[in-house]
């Protein structure tokens, strides 16, 4: 068995979507003081790797602590997307050239190869999208949830989030932002495992996400 991890590690320095509030991290109780180390976190729900809840979008939505353990653990599969050009959409025959393994799986991972710049002002530029046609189609083939390795399933510049509406309105579904290391599984199958941090009435939360080959 291996493991990979697919999480991006939360810090003063991690990057936000433009007009978020960046992450605070600070040791608040020292050894030397109190006899232990504990650390203050204040972020925003959707900072780092994390997982949007159809509450995020819809007021009726479910929130995640409210959705069954169960969505949060299905078979993956990676769609290599990364020859689409940057604003580019990655459109229906990216699902045909993969269907089989579409298929079969629970949750659809995007890589788009945008990781490569985490942490630069590109990351927030024109990253590649999937189609509305792709978001209708998993939607459809109730799959679990998509995921990326960029900021956003929309366009960094549609205010209207038409894609997270699309995606979210079953409410059976959830999308993953900011993930890394998809390039390290290739094709394989595999298990992913994306647990939220648990609080209530959560629109969203950073994900500890894992692969399991």
């Amino acid at each position: 068995m291996r493991v990979i991890d697919l999480t991006r590690t939360i810090s003063n320095t991690t990057p936000v979507y433009p007009g978020t509030e960046a992450p605070s991290v600070s040791v608040v109780n020292t050894y030397e003081e109190s006899g232990f180390q504990e650390t203050l976190l204040r972020f925003y729900s959707h900072t780092g790797t994390h997982m949007d809840a159809p509450k995020h979008i819809y007021p009726e939505g479910i929130s995640l602590e409210k959705k069954e353990v169960s969505g949060f653990v299905g078979k993956a599969c990676i769609i290599d997307v990364t020859d689409v050009s940057a604003g580019g959409i990655i459109d229906f025959s990216f699902i045909q050239r993969n269907k089989e393994r579409v298929e079969g799986a629970e949750f659809i991972l995007f890589q788009t190869g945008w990781d490569k710049y985490w942490g630069k002002a590109e990351y927030f530029g024109e990253y590649p999208v999937i189609s509305e046609e792709v978001a209708r189609y998993l939607v459809e083939k109730q799959k679990k949830g998509i995921g990326l390795d960029n900021i956003g399933l929309d366009p960094i510049s549609d205010l209207e989030l038409k894609l997270h509406h699309i995606v979210l309105e079953s409410g059976s579904m959830v999308i993953m932002e900011n993930l890394c290391n998809l390039d390290l599984i290739g094709e394989k199958e595999f298990l992913l495992v994306a647990l939220p941090l648990k609080f209530e009435n959560s629109d969203g939360a950073p994900i500890r996400a894992i692969a399991i080959l």
